[in-house]
């Protein structure tokens, strides 16, 4: 089976757009688009439009190791680049359901950026979740081994672990990412963020990725490390997060209502030979 794709990168975050159609596609064959050596390479597959009653277009995202995500903060806005270089969107503001909620976004496309309003942050055990009594998890201990490590956790409609740090790096995420994304204490795994805080106005992280791995850059990330940063009085509710992809503004509403804006750019499009 031959079938369509298109190929962007948000900040080095690579995704491929199939059509909704094609959302069948066996786990294998999935894993082999995704792989850089095997397949096309990408950090993830994005399955749409779809067109649900709730929203103007719906959206399934699935991790190179063939789980779904809920949401995608730089999924999200490739998946919005590629509307509006469909001819589906213009200026105006528009929809998009995921399995993590529906999002309002926005293209700018002179600049080459897409804003996506990301929902609303909640800090609640049970909500992101984390197994333990109904409480903020904020600045608790977690045991890995005979490590212990302090964390913050969040969910803007997929979990995050965030982990203040002098100095992240990738090391570190390597070595710890994958033990805190698969903690006990996260019944759905967890992605997680390593978060410098360099002033009121500007952040850092290093992600590692629930379903993906290390990775470059994360718009949902940006989000959960912005809001922990802010939840916890250590930045203002307008900032910057400094990934080594490249930057996201973000911005915190007093609610926790999360605005992200970065940059989008098309890398190819073609058809590949399919075996799902």
């Amino acid at each position: 089976m031959e079938i369509s794709f298109a190929k962007y990168q948000a900040l080095g975050n690579a995704y491929l757009v199939l059509d909704a159609g094609a959302i069948d596609l066996g786990m294998d064959e999935i894993m082999r688009l995704c792989d850089f050596r095997n397949g096309i390479g990408s950090d993830g597959v994005l399955f749409g439009p779809s067109y649900p009653d709730d929203a103007d277009f719906g959206l399934r995202i699935i991790n190179p190791d063939g789980s779904e995500a809920e949401k995608s903060g730089n999924g999200l806005r490739i998946f919005c680049q590629y509307l509006y270089d469909q001819g589906l969107v213009g200026k105006q503001v528009f929809t998009v359901k995921t399995r993590g909620g529906i999002v309002q976004a926005r293209v700018f496309a002179e600049q080459q950026l897409v804003e996506v309003s990301m929902g609303q942050v909640s800090f609640q055990a049970e909500q992101i979740p984390v197994l333990g009594p109904a409480r903020e998890v904020l600045l608790e201990e977690i045991a890995l081994g005979e490590r212990t490590v302090q964390v913050s956790c969040a969910t803007i409609g997929n979990p995050h672990c965030v982990v203040l740090t002098k100095q992240p790096d990738e090391a570190v995420a390597r070595e710890l990412g994958p033990l805190l994304e698969q903690h006990p204490l996260f019944p759905n795994r967890s992605n997680v963020q390593f978060l410098r805080v360099i002033d009121r106005q500007n952040i850092q992280i290093e992600i590692w990725e629930r379903g993906a791995g290390y990775t470059h850059a994360s718009g949902s990330s940006s989000c959960a490390a912005a809001a922990v940063a802010h939840k916890l009085g250590l930045v203002d509710a307008n900032l910057t997060v400094h990934m080594r992809g490249g930057d996201i503004d973000i911005v915190i509403s007093p609610e926790f209502e999360v605005m992200m804006t970065g940059p989008v750019l098309a890398v190819c499009h073609g058809k590949v030979v399919v075996h799902g």
